[in-house]
């Protein structure tokens, strides 16, 4: 079996590469490329992979390559986590929203789009290209905005599946909270991606008792803390809301935090310094402390589970992920990309049932899929009355005074990555 890591320079990879070697019964690896055109970052992140996979006393192959044609010749997977203009445009996109009073952030808002627009055209030529070279490839995309990225390949008809780590970071944590084993918790997951909700935790499987209440009547108070909000609005609620629903229950006192502080993109610039040096160590043969800071927690297992699904019917029958809705959640459009549990195996990923939503939830998820919709239109189209309309659309903004400035701001910032500007 070959996969083969788009952006493979990441200093994220030694935690997939940790994934792969401890999880070696379940996605027998015989070949791991990793691709990225920085050769400087490649080599330091390659040779502690090497050293990782020796360690574990793991027999695959770990190769390195800033040629992506090689990389994807023959693989049966491949997983690409992209972050084009790398941190310099991440802090951008999370500095220059703020000046008109909106959320700065690379995944949702004006940062997001800007994030879409610069990686939507270039995951669709990587794809394009996986296609020409193995037709039968399997996509994993867990590059941000993972629904907007997901929907562009799912529209052009690649084999692809979208994974964020939000919901394995729930299920782990209601693990520990209820002393029972992960594999236990089956989440009633549902959303788009970094716009979820879990409406309620079950022991066993999709049918099994729903612990939510009891989750909810003896951890609110731990819930709410690592939430960031206020144990009331989740007493009112009855269900747990992802963190990034902060950004919209209490967008006005994130923005007052996020200009007072460092942004995260400079956080994690530095971070990253940091372990590129420990990489450099040739004694390094497992993955750093410093790493899990990072962000990203569970993403190798949760990678490695589903790459395990789809390639050879093994890993979790049951996984969170990003898939055309096709009439699961009826008052979206059946091309939506919605976020929910799946059953995944070979044929893909096939989205369970989902009981009635609360229109609360209901009412955000139309209003956010409509703006992915023209999100993924100004991606494969460019025009400022793209961008403007999309913005406008977005419920972080929604003020044409706002969506007129953002347009300026986001063109001015991104030109060098937008074709048409």
């Amino acid at each position: 079996m070959k996969l083969t890591v788009v952006g493979g320079g990441s200093t994220y990879t030694p935690e997939l590469i940790d994934g792969f070697a401890r999880l070696r019964d379940t996605l027998p690896i015989e070949e791991l490329v990793l691709m990225d055109p920085a050769q400087d970052r490649l080599e330091l992140v390659g040779g502690l992979a090497r050293r990782i996979f020796t360690r574990q006393a793991h027999n695959g192959t770990i190769t390195t390559t800033t040629d992506l044609d090689k990389a994807v010749d023959g693989a049966d997977a491949v997983l690409l986590q992209l972050r084009v203009g790398g941190q310099a445009a991440r802090e951008q996109d999370e500095t220059w929203p703020l000046e008109c009073g909106c959320v700065g952030q690379e995944t949702t808002g004006a940062g997001g789009l800007a994030k879409a627009l610069r990686t939507v055209p270039i995951v669709l030529d990587i794809a394009e290209r996986v296609r020409r070279a193995n037709p039968t490839a399997w996509i994993i995309d867990f590059t941000n905005p993972v629904g907007i990225v997901t929907r562009a390949l799912l529209q052009e008809g690649h084999k692809a599946v979208g994974l964020c780590n939000v919901a394995i970071g729930f299920q782990r944590k209601f693990a520990a909270m209820l002393g029972v084993s992960a594999s236990d918790i089956h989440l009633d997951h549902v959303g788009l991606n970094h716009l979820t909700w879990e409406t309620g935790v079950r022991l066993g499987g999709p049918e099994g008792e729903n612990v939510l209440p009891k989750l909810l009547t003896d951890h609110t108070d731990a819930i709410a803390a690592d939430l960031r909000l206020p144990r009331a609005v989740l007493d009112r609620l009855g269900v747990v809301p992802s963190y990034y629903l902060r950004y919209y229950y209490a967008h006005d006192e994130v923005v007052r935090e996020l200009r007072t502080k460092p942004s995260r993109a400079a956080e994690v610039a530095e971070m990253e310094r940091k372990l590129l040096a420990l990489y450099a160590d040739p004694a390094l043969d497992e993955k750093p402390e410093l790493l899990a800071k990072r962000g990203g927690a569970y993403y190798s297992e949760a990678a490695v589970d589903l790459a395990a699904a789809l390639l050879n019917g093994a890993g979790s029958p049951y996984q969170v992920v990003n898939a055309h809705n096709y009439g699961t959640l009826p008052f979206l459009p059946d091309d939506a990309v919605i976020e929910v549990q799946a059953a995944v195996g070979r044929q893909g990923a096939t989205p369970l049932p989902v009981s009635h939503i609360d229109p609360l939830y209901a009412g955000l998820m139309a209003q956010v899929t409509a703006y992915e919709d023209l999100a993924l239109d100004a991606a494969l189209h460019g025009g400022r009355t793209r961008v403007f309309k999309a913005l406008l659309s977005h419920p972080l903004i929604g003020q044409y005074e706002y969506a007129e400035r953002l347009t300026d701001e986001l063109i001015a910032h991104n030109r060098e990555h937008l074709a048409w500007a």
